[in-house]
């Protein structure tokens, strides 16, 4: 059974820190490129940032460009958001999801191209 389960989510106050993890499950996450999106309440889902499956290649919005950080450990079947300078306005159940290495790379933003989602983790940014 594939599965994602993200965290390290929770309460942060603005320009601060979180790290969230992404461990994948019942598939070999090295045969995946990663994405991170968010979905503030009343919102659609956005795109945050994407790793290729060697995490050679990766991608940011262009709002979180300079503080966000994603990255991946394929042995240990985990990828990783770091989140820095954190705004009020990111408060959003954050989300992993996988897509199969037949997939576009530039297709990276796109949520329907994405084959496998996680439950998601609460940040809630507050001061």
């Amino acid at each position: 059974q594939v599965q994602l389960v993200e965290s390290g989510g929770g309460l942060v106050q603005p320009g601060g820190s979180l790290r969230l993890s992404c461990v994948a499950s019942g598939f070999t996450l090295g045969y995946a490129s990663i994405g991170w999106f968010r979905q503030a309440p009343g919102k659609e889902r956005e795109f945050a940032a994407a790793v290729s499956w060697s995490g050679a290649l990766t991608a940011y919005a262009d709002f979180v460009k300079g503080r966000f950080t994603i990255s991946r450990d394929n042995a240990k079947n985990t990828v990783w958001l770091q989140m820095n300078s954190l705004k009020l306005e990111e408060t959003a159940v954050y989300y992993c999801a996988a897509r199969g290495l037949q997939r576009n790379w530039g297709d990276f933003a796109k949520p329907e191209t994405y084959d496998y989602w996680g439950q998601g983790t609460q940040v809630t940014v507050s001061s």
